[in-house]
């Protein structure tokens, strides 16, 4: 998911101020929470009153992305900070953003080194292109957590861990839910970012093996459609799928406010809207909201899409730091978090007075994202 934010942000932007990309809740964030290595090990020792992971060893700490120009990096910039405010042994805050530029996001990790930071998060956009960056940041001892993007390399060799998230686990929520809604099979038209990103791949895998033809029927290309996670290229790829396959039961897409804008063609060629599961977004559920009536096949199931994935990298890289308690997980796994079908953990939460680019799948109030992106 991560490299995809930077691909579609300037699509993503647009097409929030017409179709509001984001799922929509109550304002309060989600109920349900990822797993976010709450079960912990008993290392370390805390700070009273504050939470097991911050120890009592003063450090300063830096967030680093390769790219933070869209909503979803806004949020999920904004729920580092959060977390890492939670331990009051953190003194000093620093944020760099690559802004899609390699070489800059190189130099501003070599930068925080520089400047004495003990402990970084970096979301590695560039992937391998930033591993010896990461390397001499801990090799000059400073803990570095690299999330969510894999650079390369190795835990212990070129930086402290690297918090994953969890694609099968996304995988597996889909085919359940696919199982227990249709049985008896279905044609699955499975969509995707960039041509070999290992999310995709990754959840093909999963699929495939929990949803065995002949009943289950893969459309399109394998080991899946490439989007580029643009919702540009989702309404050509989509617009081009309705016309090859006349039975399209249930479409998978691992960022689906991507395909606000694309859905509307199953109406131009006269036929409903399938099922979809998929991620979270606010657009995504208002959509729903607004054509379900009209389309009796659309059923809507989504996932978080992982803004929180941030706050398990700030717990580990301020726990080994400070000397609090170090969680257990280095995997972010996201919950389910709507299904229209049977409401849990909730149904379709559509928040129209809230802006689409907001993801209330996060702990982060929609509200308080909202005021982040009028900034």
């Amino acid at each position: 998911m991560g490299t995809r934010r930077r691909r579609s942000a300037l699509a993503l932007t647009a097409a929030a101020a017409t179709l509001a990309l984001a799922a929509c809740s109550s304002g309060s964030g989600s109920s349900s929470q990822a797993k976010s290595g709450s079960t912990t090990s008993t290392a370390g020792t805390s700070v009273a009153g504050a939470p097991s992971w911050c120890g009592s060893k003063k450090v300063s700490f830096a967030l680093l992305d390769g790219f933070g120009g869209n909503s979803w990096r806004v949020v999920t910039t904004a729920a580092g900070k959060d977390e890492a405010s939670k331990c009051p042994s953190v003194t000093n805050y620093s944020y760099a953003d690559g802004q899609g530029n390699t070489q800059k996001a190189i130099s501003d990790i070599q930068g925080m080194v520089a400047r004495g930071v003990k402990a970084m998060v970096v979301f590695p956009d560039a992937g391998q292109a930033v591993l010896p960056a990461l390397t001499s940041a801990f090799k000059a001892g400073v803990v570095t957590v690299p999330y969510r993007d894999f650079p390369g390399g190795t835990a212990g060799a070129n930086y402290t861990a690297y918090i994953a998230s969890d694609p099968t686990r996304d995988a597996m929520n889909w085919a359940n839910w696919i199982k227990t809604n249709f049985p008896h099979g279905a044609n699955i038209l499975f969509l995707s970012g960039p041509p070999g990103n290992t999310q995709g791949t990754t959840e093909h895998v999963e699929l495939t093996k929990d949803l065995p033809g002949p009943a289950y029927k893969f459309l399109g290309d394998s080991p899946f459609t490439v989007t580029n996670w643009d919702p540009s290229l989702s309404q050509q790829v989509l617009t081009a799928d309705i016309a090859k396959y006349s039975k399209i039961d249930i479409i998978v897409s691992d960022f689906g406010p991507s395909l606000v804008g694309a859905l509307p063609q199953f109406d131009k060629s006269g036929r409903s809207i399938p099922a979809l599961v998929a991620s979270d977004g606010n657009s995504l559920s208002c959509f729903y909201e607004d054509n379900k009536a009209q389309n009796p096949a659309f059923k809507l199931m989504t996932v978080a899409t992982g803004n929180d994935n941030v706050r398990l990298a700030v717990d580990y890289a301020v726990a080994k730091a400070t000397g609090g308690v170090v969680p257990s997980s280095t995997t972010f796994e996201a919950p389910v978090f709507e299904d229209s079908v049977s409401h849990q953990p909730h149904g379709v939460d559509c928040q129209k007075s809230l802006p689409g680019d907001i993801y209330l799948s996060a702990q982060m109030p929609g509200s308080q994202q909202a005021q982040l992106l009028k900034k």
